[in-house]
């Protein structure tokens, strides 16, 4: 899962992972960038690379790219690990600086092989924003055209394989109903078809505003007693759920969709009084509603 910062790409994936999780499947979710936010949103106060367990069937984990070059020499190069990497870390970065894929390869190369290995039924990675997501997604790719023959290049085929075969992996971009969200994402599209094969299998739109009752917009409208100031604020919200659903239009027609399923926002009574913001575990309480509306319609 990828999208422009600050669309809730996070609170969307912990939602997810939870309803997946509910439903019987056994769940990995894993924040690539080590931000801390898909913590937050799960309820849980610091994630590692050792994935541990927040929900019945849902583990988590954050992405760290020397604890999987740990991994990965014990794994592969069946070398054991004592102490400190800093040498060979140190050596990584020099390598990695040259090739930068390497890095990616890395973080992406471990969920592949939790794939592999089938230790889940499901893995959802909440990704890089999506201005660097290309890059993550597409590393098996790049790093497979500098090379191509020995253990490097068997390593990259088999995540590429797994990447592109559209019955195992996909991509979902979160999106806001406003316009550079919407903008970013279809460039995000246009540049993933161009750099790899890795199906982008549609958008997630979050944060849908509610609808006002066309009953009360229309009382309003048309009562001589309502305030300015009442009148006003049900105005606004009409034009932004129809300035909303313009922008969800765009995206439907770009991917010649017949509809788009939209997730709403939450409500502020989901919030915390005293820090004047929403909660994130309500946030993702709400989505988890959501997402089960939107999955019992189309059961």
């Amino acid at each position: 899962m990828t999208g422009k910062g600050g669309v809730g790409k996070s609170a969307v994936a912990a939602a997810l992972a939870r309803v997946a999780a509910s439903r019987g499947k056994r769940v990995l979710v894993c924040e690539m960038d080590d931000k801390g936010s898909l913590a937050t949103y799960l309820g849980y106060e610091q994630l590692a690379f050792e994935p541990v367990t927040v929900a019945p069937n849902l583990s988590a984990m954050a992405m760290n790219t020397e604890d999987s070059l740990r991994e990965y020499i014990k794994l592969y190069l069946r070398v054991p690990i004592i102490g400190s990497l800093a040498p060979l870390a140190r050596i990584f970065d020099f390598v990695a600086n040259a090739a930068p894929a390497v890095k990616e390869i890395l973080a992406i190369g471990k969920l592949c092989y939790e794939v592999r290995e089938k230790n889940y039924d499901l893995i959802i990675a909440d990704s890089e924003a999506s201005g660097h997501f290309v890059a993550q997604v597409s590393a098996p790719d790049a790093l497979a055209a500098l090379v191509r023959i020995g253990i490097i290049a068997d390593q990259t085929k088999w995540m590429s394989d797994l990447l592109h075969d559209h019955a195992v992996s996909a991509v979902l971009a979160v999106v806001t109903p406003e316009e550079m969200p919407v903008v970013e994402t279809l460039e995000l599209r246009e540049r993933m078809a161009k750099a790899t094969p890795v199906n982008f299998a549609g958008v997630v739109v979050n944060r849908m505003p509610v609808e006002p009752a066309r009953e009360a917009v229309a009382a309003v409208a048309s009562s001589a007693t309502v305030s300015d100031e009442t009148r006003a604020v049900v105005q606004w919200l009409a034009a932004r759920r129809a300035a909303a659903e313009g922008h969800a239009k765009v995206l439907a027609d770009a991917f010649e969709l017949a509809n788009v399923e939209t997730l709403s926002e939450a409500p502020a009574e989901s919030g915390d009084a005293e820090a004047g913001n929403r909660v994130p575990t309500a946030i993702v309480a709400h989505l988890v509603g959501e997402i089960d509306r939107v999955l019992g319609e189309h059961a």
